[in-house]
């Protein structure tokens, strides 16, 4: 049950944070958002880092959280290129859908996954499908996009994988910032060598310190389930996120929500609901 409310936990700062990510868009180009956004939490961390010590960060510790690191990135970078160049009724389900790879990676390091927990995830993804979807664009699959979400969904299922994997080892605060370092050494290498100016960071450095701060509670709380039962499900109940975000748009913006969105949200609390019995 921990691991549930830790992934709950997780979707709900991830929410909030493309919450914010909306407004700010279009003030400077998406890497250095990221870019922003991972020194503003690496910076949070690193007194928390610091209190809880060291002494775990051992080489595989550190080899795991390295794995993590690059894993986020092809997660962003996924992420970003799939919704840029195609349909969210087609992105969506399919970034959406990292849960499997949760699981089955789970399985592969010998914990066993019943019956029950896959029609679990199978539910909350096709509640995510639902709310994704968008009247007309649902039959216009576009290869690119398809393969730039599958290493989406990829990354995200490899990003929690290994990221658990070292705060089993060396705790969830050194492991979550040891991989934030490596996803932020690497872009600032991208935007070292494509030369792309860091002037309009400036604008928007305070929003990006609160998605910043969002971003490594969700981590957090994803890595810290590794050392508990079923931690997988923390992964799977992160991946609601998205329908967060849209529920404060619905809420707050006045965005509409229509009647298969709103089945989709009761699906994917059904799949949750389900999980939480399972635990």
């Amino acid at each position: 049950m921990l691991s549930l409310l830790f992934g709950l936990g997780a979707a709900l700062s991830w929410g909030l944070h493309d919450f914010i990510l909306r407004g700010v868009a279009g003030r400077a180009g998406l890497a250095l958002l990221l870019t922003l956004s991972l020194a503003a939490g690496s910076l949070v961390l690193l007194p928390l880092a610091v209190w809880h010590g060291w002494q775990g960060m051992t080489a595989p510790a550190l080899g795991a959280a390295a794995l993590s690191g690059v894993a986020l990135v092809l997660a962003s970078v996924g992420l970003y290129r799939a919704f840029a160049i195609g349909p969210v009724a087609l992105v969506a389900p399919i970034c959406g859908a990292y849960p499997l790879g949760s699981l089955a990676l789970a399985m592969l390091a010998g914990r066993p996954v019943a019956l029950p927990d896959w029609l679990a995830v199978l539910t909350i993804i096709a509640g995510i499908a639902l709310v994704a979807r968008e009247p007309g664009q649902a039959s216009d699959p576009r290869r690119a996009a398809i393969l730039w979400a599958m290493a989406g969904a990829a990354g995200f299922a490899l990003t929690f994988h290994f990221g658990q994997s070292a705060a089993r080892m060396a705790g969830e605060f050194p492991a979550t910032l040891a991989a934030r370092l490596v996803a932020l050494a690497l872009l600032l290498l991208w935007l070292a060598t494509r030369r792309i100016p860091l002037a309009p960071m400036r604008q928007v450095w305070r929003p990006m310190v609160l998605m910043g701060t969002l971003d490594v509670t969700a981590l957090v709380l994803v890595s810290a389930a590794g050392a508990l039962p079923h931690p997988e499900h923390a992964a799977v109940a992160s991946s609601i996120f998205g329908i967060i975000t849209i529920l404060l748009a619905w809420r707050f913006l006045g965005e509409t929500l229509r009647p298969v969105q709103a089945a989709g949200v009761a699906l994917v609390f059904a799949g949750i609901a389900t999980l939480a019995a399972l635990a």
